[in-house]
């Protein structure tokens, strides 16, 4: 069935520009154009979409007011901003909201690509077998207060790092938790930091984002019991995983967002794990067993005796809350990257290099299948090149464990 794209722009010549070369994709799409944000909210109200492709900035309702209206009426719809502004506010004003952003200009064959990635980790994300587990479980973790509180005040027209610190400092406990992490050696700044303010302007709206979000889980989860890891190992593997991301992305040259977007991935990409203890122990312990009976991958025993694994079960529950596609493609795919469309060095690349050789150089229990490179994904992606170089990155990063 063809997947339908509404593409919104209040300028007529550009929605005139995307529908002529765009021709060539409706074979595969059906497309259809707004010149407004209500006038796009009408189209969805008379006829289902599946991908909303808009400017930022218009007159009336601009494309973040349009994209959160979206989001809270049609949840499932996937949401981009192509936009030639980069206007900090109106970005800020946008997480939360988007999966994807695009900078005009924009080559078609990017258009479609972005859009059929997305769509497609959807469909890999409401796998029938995915589906059943997650009928089984009887708690997922929300996000934290705090971090909703963040993303309304991103949507304030005066949003300022300090006000992000504030409300931060309103938050005992976790300014608590960030101030220790800040001042730890996992981050290794020069001057000791003594507030959240002082920490959101030093690290940066992301970083401290991701902060916020990982010791929430990871809080969340202090009391559960595992065989295999422990927690404490799972917190020191991921953030180390975070760490060695977003140094292989700053090694590529890729943006501070999308290095940032590695960093969070790499911190969440085990969250799967620590919701299958939750939820499913049993069936956890099963897969464990069956991991080192036969010698196989804990990914590969998860396929067996659940039909799915951590990775999708932490992708589709990053995706519910609404997290970047980036992200959500990361820790969906990180053990098995061949599965995922996307062909260019990303958020994935880098996790799943990172993950592999941080059980390499820390973990010398692990089954030797949990400890490989996708030869054949870096191949098809035009990266296998650059893996010794990545690897030797990944040596030569300190990572420094850290308490919770």
């Amino acid at each position: 069935m063809k997947k339908r794209v509404l593409f919104v722009d209040d300028e007529v010549i550009v929605l005139y520009g995307l529908r002529r070369v765009l021709r060539c994709l409706e074979p595969e799409w059906d497309l259809c154009f707004a010149t407004s944000g209500r006038e796009a909210l009408e189209v969805m109200a008379s006829s289902p979409v599946d991908v909303v492709v808009t400017d930022m900035r218009m007159p009336g309702m601009d494309g973040a007011e349009l994209l959160l209206t979206v989001k809270e009426r049609y949840p499932d719809v996937v949401r981009i901003i192509l936009s030639g502004y980069s206007d900090p506010h109106l970005i800020f004003k946008s997480i939360g909201s988007t999966h994807q952003f695009l900078a005009k200009p924009c080559d078609p064959e990017t258009v479609r690509k972005t859009i059929s990635n997305a769509v497609g980790l959807r469909s890999i994300l409401s796998d029938e077998k995915l589906m059943r587990v997650v009928s089984q479980l009887t708690t997922l973790p929300s996000l934290p207060n705090l971090y909703l509180e963040v993303l309304q005040q991103l949507q304030s027209p005066d949003v300022t790092l300090t006000k992000i610190g504030e409300l931060i400092s309103k938050d005992i406990g976790m300014t608590a938790k960030i101030l220790q992490l800040v001042n730890s050696a996992f981050f290794g700044l020069s001057k000791h930091v003594t507030s959240p303010v002082q920490a959101a302007r030093l690290l940066g709206l992301d970083t401290i984002s991701t902060l916020i979000l990982s010791v929430h889980i990871f809080s969340k989860f202090s009391h559960v019991k595992m065989p295999g890891r422990s927690l404490k190992q799972i917190v020191k593997h991921s953030f180390a995983v975070g760490t060695l991301a977003k140094a292989i992305l700053q090694s590529a040259d890729q943006s501070r967002k999308n290095c940032d977007d590695g960093f969070m991935a790499g911190m969440l990409h085990d969250i799967g794990i620590l919701v299958l203890v939750e939820n499913l122990p049993e069936q956890y312990n099963q897969a464990v067993v069956l991991a080192e009976e036969q010698k196989l991958s804990f990914f590969e025993a998860e396929q067996q005796i659940l039909g799915t694994t951590h990775a999708a079960i932490g992708g589709y529950l990053l995706g519910l809350w609404g997290l970047p596609d980036a992200i959500v493609e990361a820790v969906a795919f990180h053990h098995a990257p061949s599965v995922c469309t996307n062909l260019d060095i990303s958020s994935l690349t880098a996790v799943h290099v990172a993950n592999v050789q941080e059980l390499l150089m820390h973990d010398a229990d692990y089954p030797v299948a949990e400890t490989t490179f996708d030869l054949d994904y870096l191949q098809r992606i035009g990266a296998l090149s650059q893996l010794p170089k990545w690897e030797e990155i990944c040596r030569n990063t300190k990572t420094t464990e850290v308490e919770l």
